[in-house]
This record gives structure tokens, C-alpha cells and sequence, in this order.
């Protein structure tokens, strides 16, 4: 599974885009439960599961999950350094979702402006 905020989901209402956003994020699904299958995950999540986004949450992206990496996403967003926080480097860290079942990876790329 795939999701794409740029790519809604058929049927939902979309938030105008007005802003240019500077970044993009990666979420990548490292690790779900003890042995890594989608039945650990509420809403089956797998490993090797990315989303791309910019401001807003992925379609078929965990909402309880993307509350925990925001924050992440904003202190990128701010030009800050994530290895205040643990991380090994300054715009990538990986973080458990609320239940601790589902390991991810966050990473932040500065876009090119058109």
C-alpha cells in the first residue's frame, strides 16, 4: 500500500491547495507487531508501506499515528534538528505509533521551488 495525499481518495473533499509547501515527507513502515504481519496493525498496515505527503495526512494513513508524527513533521518544517530528540540525523527519525505496534520511519525533503 501506497498513499498519496496528492492522490485523494475517489469521492473525498479535497483542501485547496493555495500554499506552495517547501517539503515533502516519507513515511515508510519499518516494522508491524512481533512478527510483522499486517493482522497486528488495526488498519493493516504492512512493512514496506509508504506515504508521501506535504502539510496534510496520507490517504489510508493511520490518523491516531500521524498525531504522533506532525509534530516530527513541523520541527523539519522549522529547519530544527531531530537529534535533539534521539535521532541520527537531522531530518529523518523513526518513531512507534500510539499502540507500539507499527515502527516508522519519518523523513523530510526540501522541495525545489518552480
Amino acid at each position: 500500500m501506497t498513499g498519496d495525499c496528492r492522490n485523494p481518495i475517489p469521492g473525498e473533499t479535497q483542501m485547496k491547495k493555495w500554499y506552495p509547501e517547501d517539503w515533502q515527507f516519507k513515511i515508510e513502515v519499518l516494522k508491524v507487531g512481533k512478527e510483522n504481519k499486517a493482522e497486528e496493525c488495526r488498519i493493516g498496515l504492512e512493512p514496506g508501506d509508504i506515504f508521501l505527503c506535504e502539510y496534510s495526512t496520507p490517504a489510508g494513513f493511520c490518523p491516531s499515528s500521524f498525531i504522533k508524527i506532525f509534530p516530527l513533521m513541523e520541527i523539519i518544517r522549522c529547519e530544527g534538528d531531530l537529534r535533539y530528540l534521539g535521532a541520527r540525523n537531522s531530518q529523518e527519525m523513526e518513531c512507534l505509533c500510539p499502540d507500539g505496534c507499527v515502527r516508522f520511519r519519518i523523513s523530510g525533503f526540501r522541495q525545489e521551488k518552480a
